[in-house]
């Protein structure tokens, strides 16, 4: 074989062997892998959403369907809740969504503001049971959900971007102020310069299992009284 004939044959070899080896490199490496730790997030959305399904295959009878819940939002600051409900109508829109869906019945925030006293609905966050008795009983309301939504902004120096952080808490009670339910929930983004709209993106995407675990409850323990 000619010198030439060999550096060829030679050449031919090393190209065979590298696209060979391109694949098996490949394996190891692809744009669609995902990153470290989605597999243990998937995992947990997955078993979140099975725990909502399960919640919502409750059984509940018409009679408890038809009862009037008053939906009641708080923003807790530094210790204090404000509880001025024209700051929170879409935090109430965003339970009594599901709430309706269910076929439960609530009112509106918009209802709430026009009809019950800002002392009746502040005595709810205050633990006065005299004045919240008289607000449920305006509104001709057989349960009350109370939330309290502490959110807090920071700036990430690391990233140098905005950061929110919400949490949530829920007590639905009947009339008398005897609790039926607790749910809690919390949830972390960064954000741009809406800080609040991300904040209410929080409350969104948690709403479900909050509303869930309060339907379930709802449906086992207002069957019973």
């Amino acid at each position: 074989m000619s010198l030439t004939s060999a550096m060829r044959t030679s050449s031919a070899i090393l190209l065979a062997c590298w696209f060979a080896a391109v694949p098996a490199q490949a394996q190891g490496f692809k744009f669609s892998n995902p990153p470290p730790g989605a597999a243990a997030e998937a995992q947990a959305d997955a078993q979140r959403q099975a725990t909502i399904s399960a919640q919502l295959a409750t059984p509940c009878r018409d009679r408890i369907r038809n009862r009037k819940i008053l939906v009641l939002i708080g923003e807790e600051k530094n210790g204090f809740v404000t509880a001025s409900q024209g700051g929170f109508g879409r935090h109430v829109d965003a339970i009594n969504r599901r709430l309706q869906a269910l076929g439960l019945k609530t009112y509106s925030a918009e209802q709430i503001r026009k009809q019950v006293a800002q002392e009746e609905i502040d005595a709810y966050f205050k633990n006065d049971p005299d004045r919240a008795l008289s607000a449920s009983k305006r509104l001709a309301a057989q349960y009350v959900l109370r939330g309290v939504i502490a959110s807090q902004a920071s700036r990430n120096a690391i990233v140098n971007v905005n950061q929110v952080s919400v949490n949530m808490d829920f007590t639905l009670s009947d009339a008398a102020g005897r609790p039926v339910s607790t749910a809690a929930a919390s949830n972390a983004s960064y954000a741009g310069a809406d800080v609040s709209g991300m904040a209410l993106t929080l409350i969104e995407e948690r709403a479900d299992e909050v509303v869930a675990r309060l339907y379930g409850d709802y449906c086992r323990n207002a069957a019973k009284k």
